[in-house]
């Protein structure tokens, strides 16, 4: 029954103890006096039972045919209800094909209803996947989270950066900077921060981004190599680990960390009028990262320190930089980036030709070209690459079938219309025959007594007396 109906039985129940009357019971139910007289009647006949609605329990009148109804579920079942979740078909989507593949139109509400009372559907949805909190770590550089927040800190006084944000898991103590994207130099520029103030730490907590990791090609599936990036590749030099998030969730630390610098950071910066990411920065190295770690940092479970200091004599310049392998060519020329690099022959080193060297580029923009250890030197020749790379002129076209031809015909005096015993005629002294300079040279002056012979790339011609 439904809510009205038992409020019914409830004050007409009132109207039989005689706590009320029919005319108070009226008002009670919103109802005319007549129609409270009606439902009395029903009441005192059939009680609780009279005042339920007639059509409870009746057959619509627009209810499908049994078997017809069978002959859908059957449909369903053989083709729509896989046995995994994720093979199954809605009740939305089997409406649909039944209507295309069958020609059978349901409504995918009535569907849904003979699909939930046959079994093959369920309104329970996938749970969530329960994740369980993760303890800090105990030592300090154990473990650092790294990751980049695009947010406008500026608000209408500038653009759109990204907050390169690192975070301790065992402390929070945090730091970071402002860069224009979440690059591989701004990846780079934030740790050479904190390998300044703190030392190397043991491992980076990042997210699956091809700035920090990325797949295996198919040559390393074949033969097991790690896919390293560049950033991988200096993080693996300095012996730093990187373990990739599989979500949000897993470096909430960092996280966190965002929602709290979105909040707090954009309205100091506000506050300090700072219009621009250079002032910015400043701001966060001079005053603030120092104030929020001394409210929102935390002793570390263990003491001992987990940084390690950067190896005396070691050049971070010659670890973090962009290395490329690249073929020296048979002019020892080496193409990097639309460039062409002259290799210069000097000393023993000297890479032959077809042989790999690396070309490093350094954060500047300034690129080394290093072969077994050591250094060549180069010239840049882009400007010759230039013109060598720029289009050739497109040949001319052939005319077409509808224009009319142009034949060229050879002049009289061409060698290909004269004989080879009139070829002198053609020949003044000392001239050439036309078309082919110094090939049929007659003397300027013929002497008495046999004819002169004249050599040419045809064999002996007897030059004829004057």
């Amino acid at each position: 029954m439904s809510i009205r109906e038992l409020k019914r039985v409830e004050v007409l129940g009132r109207v039989k103890a005689g706590e009320v009357t029919l005319r108070q019971a009226s008002e009670l139910l919103a109802v005319s006096y007549r129609h409270a007289k009606r439902l009395w009647k029903r009441f005192r006949r059939r009680g609780a039972v009279g005042l339920r609605h007639g059509s409870v329990g009746r057959r619509s009148n627009r209810r499908k045919p049994a078997a017809w109804r069978r002959q859908v579920l059957a449909i369903v079942r053989r083709e729509f209800a896989g046995d995994a979740r994720h093979e199954r078909f809605g009740p939305t989507l089997a409406a649909e094909h039944l209507l295309e593949e069958y020609g059978l139109t349901v409504h995918h509400e009535t569907l849904r209803r003979w699909m939930l009372a046959a079994g093959v559907w369920s309104r329970v949805r996938d749970a969530p996947k329960h994740r369980q909190r993760r303890a800090r770590k105990t030592h300090f550089g154990e473990l650092v989270q790294l990751d980049g927040s695009f947010e406008a800190w500026l608000e209408d006084r500038g653009p759109t950066a990204c907050l390169m944000h690192m975070v301790d898991d065992a402390t929070s103590r945090s730091a970071g900077r402002f860069e224009p994207q979440e690059t591989i130099w701004g990846a780079v520029r934030t740790l050479r921060g904190w390998i300044a103030a703190y030392g190397i730490p043991l491992a980076l907590y990042t997210d699956w981004k091809n700035v920090y990791v990325r797949k295996p090609t198919e040559a390393e599936l074949a033969t097991g190599a790690a896919p390293l990036t560049q950033f991988g590749r200096m993080c693996a030099t300095l012996g730093i680990r990187i373990i990739a998030a599989s979500s949000p969730q897993a470096k909430g630390r960092v996280e966190r960390g965002h929602g709290t610098h979105q909040d707090r950071l954009i309205k100091k910066l506000r506050r300090k009028g700072i219009r621009d990411y250079a002032a910015a920065n400043g701001f966060l190295a001079s005053e603030y990262l120092a104030g929020h770690n001394a409210r929102f940092a935390q002793p570390p479970a263990a003491p001992e320190d987990f940084h390690t200091p950067v190896p005396g004599g070691l050049d971070l310049d010659q670890v973090f930089r962009l290395e490329t392998a690249r073929t020296v060519g048979h002019d020892w020329v080496v193409r990097h980036d639309n460039r062409l690099l002259q290799l210069e022959r000097r000393g023993r080193q000297y890479p032959p030709a077809r042989s790999t060297v690396l070309v490093c580029e350094y954060e500047t923009g300034r690129l080394d070209v290093w072969y077994r250890g050591a250094r060549v030197p180069w010239t840049d020749i882009t400007g010759t690459a230039a013109r060598v790379a720029s289009p050739r002129p497109a040949p001319p076209r052939a005319p077409s079938r509808g224009a009319p031809s142009v034949r060229r015909v050879p002049a009289r005096t061409h060698p290909w219309r004269q004989r080879y015993q009139g070829l002198h005629d053609a020949v003044s002294p000392g001239e050439s025959i036309p078309g082919r300079p110094g090939a049929w040279l007659v003397p300027p002056a013929a002497s008495a007594g046999p004819a002169p012979k004249v050599e040419g790339p045809l064999g002996s011609l007897v030059a004829p007396p004057d």
